[in-house]
């Protein structure tokens, strides 16, 4: 199901692209920009949800969070091409079940991402809009404390580091403050596990059901039979953000 969303994806991209790249005229360049900026982050798919839903295994109940970030832009011929670095903070904190057990989740996201972005230009106004697209490396890294939820011991838990490759795309607009100078005004979709899902057994001579929280195992689990508390994550889970920046970006 996921190569056959990544295919739609890409067929919706893929004409876009192509007319940027032979629209000469709507094309508007930077030579090269540096800068960086604060951004909030919202989970989206099955990254948000309540820790009710990631105590059950189906979502990974996290709310809205913080980014910070770097970029760089270069302009070649007909595009910019685009790289950026960001460090995205989420958290959340609720029950396990109704009424019962405390949940305390949260998540560090260390993104790489790099692709193209076309750039428009309006005739004496100091506002460039642009659109892109962009391919990333996401670290993730994670901790969840549980508190008198059932079939989990009380403490603090560090879940093992995991790399996945994503996709995105992004909207926006550049105002020129001065010559060497920009506001750059920024949104984006982030599919941030495209490829790469697993699930992982940390301890794997040890049957618990602790162990499906302490990876982020956004595959189902290979041993899922319905009503087994050890081993519940019945299907895999898409991890998605809408990222809304606001960035200082430098001529050089």
């Amino acid at each position: 199901m996921m190569n056959h969303r990544f295919l739609e994806l890409a067929r919706i991209l893929l004409p876009v692209i192509m007319a940027g790249l032979t629209s000469s005229s709507a094309s508007s360049q930077v030579a090269f920009q540096a800068g960086g900026g604060l951004g909030v982050v919202f989970p989206s798919g099955d990254y948000g949800g309540s820790t009710i839903d990631y105590y059950r295994g189906t979502k990974y109940g996290l709310s809205s969070g913080i980014n910070l970030h770097g970029k760089v832009r270069a302009g070649v011929p007909k595009l910019t091409l685009v790289g950026e670095v960001h460090y995205s903070s989420l958290s959340n904190t609720g029950n396990s079940e109704a009424g019962r057990g405390r949940v305390e989740v949260s998540q560090k996201i260390v993104t790489l991402k790099a692709g193209p972005e076309f750039h428009f230009n309006i005739p004496a106004s100091p506002v460039t809009p642009y659109f892109g697209a962009n391919v990333a490396i996401n670290r993730f890294i994670g901790e969840t404390t549980f508190q008198g939820v059932s079939e989990v011991p009380s403490a603090t838990f560090v879940v093992q580091a995991t790399t996945r490759l994503g996709i995105g795309f992004s909207s926006g607009a550049m105002i020129k403050l001065n010559p060497s100078l920009s506001l750059d005004i920024g949104l984006q979709y982030n599919l941030l596990n495209i490829a790469g899902k697993s699930w992982e057994d940390v301890n794997p001579f040890k049957e618990q059901r602790l162990d499906s929280y302490l990876a982020l195992n956004d595959e189902k689990d290979p041993a899922f039979t319905v009503s087994d508390d050890d081993h519940f994550i019945s299907d895999s889970r898409s991890i998605h953000s809408v990222l809304i920046t606001v960035s200082l970006m430098f001529g050089l």
